[in-house]
């Protein structure tokens, strides 16, 4: 990127590094923030908008405007998370601290830790956590009480400074943990703690900061208890009921210790299964929208037997299904049935490829009102020419046999007739 040059900069901030944050923020998308600008606006005048934000992040006189509020469902479960969306000019600000901070805090980070990092996924610490949870008896499963909320901005700095001592990192770290958030009738709301979550720079800053409070605290108090967690999201696992106890009441104290609420909705689970057939109060648990207990399965040797294992919980087959709805695929009859296909297929494979990885028959009613939805578009769209049942039926026939491989879906449930 060629941008005007200029000297004594307080701040040595590389211009290819801003060039690199704005392909990566063009990469993810996103919507525009308070000003209204789209990715299409700022690209227009690329040149100068990235050398406005090299200049002045480099003069330490770049403040970032307020963030707009978002309120969008929750992933795997019920109710809305408040997420803050940035302009795309404070997003790409936000990435250039994030690349500078990602190599220095990445080789620090617990193995176990898989939120927001290269190479690593939920589907990562759902494996392992189902693994543990066949050599441990009890988990902990642990929820942090709105941690983009409450989390306190002395001790995220305290985290970033202990990894680097860089005057401009700190400097826009402090100015962006207290951007305040614009509601959406213009309100704004000023904040003292908290960092908004959806923002370029808030992954790191929350992973550094729980590295801290949560990850080396536990592997220096309890090596014996491994744990996964995903940002806020985390399960500890146990060997004896006396010692969950014991690791909870010691959780809870260390959250208020760093300024976290206490994790109500955390309790203890017994992984219940053929060989552990003890009684407890829970013996299910949730974890990154999947339900582990106990669950009929079948051996190598064709005989079945109970275990301790996850599939789609209830509340993310709710909200999938609430996502249907939502996609009217029945009043889409301005599409063709290869449109219909290319639309639709992204968005059910990719909750096959997630929530079909471990117990995908639990997948099964989801597909199958997928099914009752194209069965709905199809006798609307041709509605005079198959108004007739059995010729509906045997069209519908014909086409699972001539296109078994349309739907995404088809290759686990057949559209049935």
């Amino acid at each position: 990127m060629n941008m005007p040059t200029s000297q004594d900069k307080p701040f040595a901030i590389p211009k290819p590094m801003v060039w690199e944050a704005w392909r990566q923020v063009k990469a993810n998308k996103g919507a525009p923030g308070v000003d209204g600008q789209a990715l299409e606006e700022f690209e227009a005048d690329l040149r100068g908008n990235l050398y406005k934000i090299w200049n002045r992040m480099s003069s330490g006189s770049y403040f970032p405007p307020p963030v707009r509020a978002v309120e969008i469902p929750k992933a795997h479960c019920d109710g809305v998370r408040v997420l803050g969306v940035p302009t795309v000019a404070d997003r790409i600000a936000q990435t250039v601290v994030a690349m500078y901070l990602g190599p220095l805090v990445e080789p620090r980070f617990h193995p176990d830790s898989y939120g927001y990092r290269p190479n690593k996924s939920a589907l990562d610490a759902v494996g392992t956590c189902r693994a543990r949870c066949w050599k441990f008896d009890w988990i902990i499963d642990l929820d942090v009480q709105k941690f983009f909320d409450t989390v306190p901005w002395e001790l995220v700095v305290r985290a970033v400074k202990a990894v680097t001592d860089c005057r401009w990192v700190l400097l826009y770290v402090k100015r962006w943990l207290a951007a305040p958030l614009q509601r959406p009738d213009g309100t704004l709301v000023e904040r003292d703690k908290g960092t908004p979550q959806g923002s370029a720079v808030s992954p790191v800053l929350a992973n550094l900061f729980m590295h801290h409070a949560f990850d080396t605290w536990m592997a220096r108090n309890y090596p014996g208890c491994p744990f996964e967690r995903y940002a806020d999201d985390g399960v500890v696992h146990c060997k004896s009921r006396r010692q969950a106890e014991d690791v909870l009441a010691a959780i809870a104290a260390r959250m208020q210790e760093v300024g976290l609420r206490h994790p109500d909705k955390t309790r203890i689970v017994y992984c219940k299964d053929s060989n552990r057939r003890g009684a407890h109060e829970h013996n299910s648990f949730t974890f990154l929208g999947f339900a582990f207990r106990p669950r009929e399965a079948r051996g190598k040797d064709g005989g079945s037997f109970t275990g301790f294992l996850p599939a789609i919980s209830p509340e993310a087959l709710k909200a999938k299904s609430a996502r249907l709805r939502e996609l009217r695929i029945h009043r889409r009859t301005n599409l063709s049935l290869d449109d219909l296909a290319r639309w639709l297929n992204p968005i059910v494979a990719g909750w096959m490829n997630y929530y079909g990885r471990y117990y995908r028959t639990a997948m099964d009613p989801l597909l199958q009102r997928v099914n009752t939805y194209l069965m709905r578009w199809a006798g609307n769209k041709y509605r005079r020419q198959l108004r007739a049942h059995r010729r509906f039926r045997r069209w519908w026939t014909g086409l699972l046999d001539r296109q078994p491989g349309l739907f995404a879906h088809w290759t686990w449930v057949r559209g049935y007739v």
